[in-house]
């Protein structure tokens, strides 16, 4: 079986190593961002207002910090906005918070607005206009949508024919397009709002479980699955109405063990991974992945 090891992509500089970091993710222009406390959040009762720390690692090194003050979510989302700003969510919404669950931060980290988008956060990403996506887990039906930042939904898939969307396993948000993988039929969508003749396109699909999908053209990748497949690295290619599975592999960090628990977020033809500590971030670019993996002869070495 095939081996493809992550590159090494964004690292959390040692000075904030000290701090607790509640979330981590990469943005739709390829920044790494850390959003850092004094402590580890405590599990049960009323969650506590506290600042926080956005530490920002762009694709040439350079780093920025920005201070978000009065953060309100304990088990947070976080994503960059276009304007520099920054959206954090809670993951859990209970009816008498409701209204604080999202909240929108300017470049200063100042709190400019908040509004709901319902319970069970399992995936949000901002597209490249700054529109909002939110895949839901299973503990709340609503699916996927797209949200504005002033809190009004402007796409929704119960509009759309996903089979069988009772939880958003995978969502990968590239430009102005999402692609998602869903729980329990698993097939791969295209959401294009704009596109006025088709805004959804649906490829059936025989691969389960995955936690992460990236397209390019017409291949593509999932990674991780259940039990002993969680490090599974799945290569198809689309045809006209479902993936034709090509080959199956193992993904591993960078040098090679394998990841245990970690954070996954899908961009265009890129996987990000991120492993406990959850202070670096690895990605597998399937633009070249795919073309390294075509180019290799029988027998030759596993790509590293």
């Amino acid at each position: 079986m095939q081996t493809t090891a992550l590159t090494p992509y964004a690292h959390l500089p040692r000075a904030h190593h000290d701090r607790h970091v509640l979330t981590s993710t990469v943005d739709v222009f390829g920044v790494a961002h850390w959003l850092l406390a004094e402590h580890a959040p405590q599990p049960g009762g009323d969650a506590r207002v506290f600042d926080a720390l956005v530490v920002s690692v762009h694709p040439d090194g350079a780093v920025e910090l920005t201070e978000l003050r009065a953060v309100r979510a304990r088990w947070p989302h976080l994503d960059r906005l276009p304007d520099g700003g920054f959206v954090v969510a809670a993951s859990r919404a209970r009816w008498y918070e409701d209204g604080n669950q999202v909240q929108l931060f300017d470049g200063l980290g100042q709190e400019t607005s908040s509004f709901s988008v319902g319970d069970a956060i399992e995936h949000l990403l901002v597209d490249e206009a700054g529109l909002i996506w939110v895949g839901h887990f299973d503990e709340n039906p609503s699916g996927i949508r797209r949200w504005s930042t002033t809190g009004h939904p402007t796409w929704a898939s119960d509009s759309a024919d996903i089979p069988g969307l009772f939880d958003c396993y995978a969502l990968n948000v590239s430009g102005t397009t999402a692609w998602a993988c869903t729980y329990t039929d698993f097939p791969l969508a295209e959401i294009r709002p704009n596109r006025r003749e088709q805004p959804v396109r649906v490829w059936t699909n025989q691969i389960r479980g995955a936690k992460a999908v990236a397209v390019h053209g017409d291949q593509v990748a999932f990674y991780g699955g259940y039990g002993e497949e969680q490090d599974r690295l799945a290569h198809g290619k689309l045809t006209e109405s479902s993936v034709e599975p090509a080959d199956v592999g193992l993904l591993t960090l960078p040098d090679g063990t394998a990841p245990g628990r970690r954070r996954v977020v899908g961009r265009g033809s890129r996987i990000y991974v991120q492993a406990e500590p959850f202070t670096a971030w690895g990605m597998l670019d399937l633009s070249s992945w795919a073309h390294q993996r075509d180019a290799q002869a029988p027998g030759a070495p596993v790509l590293r």
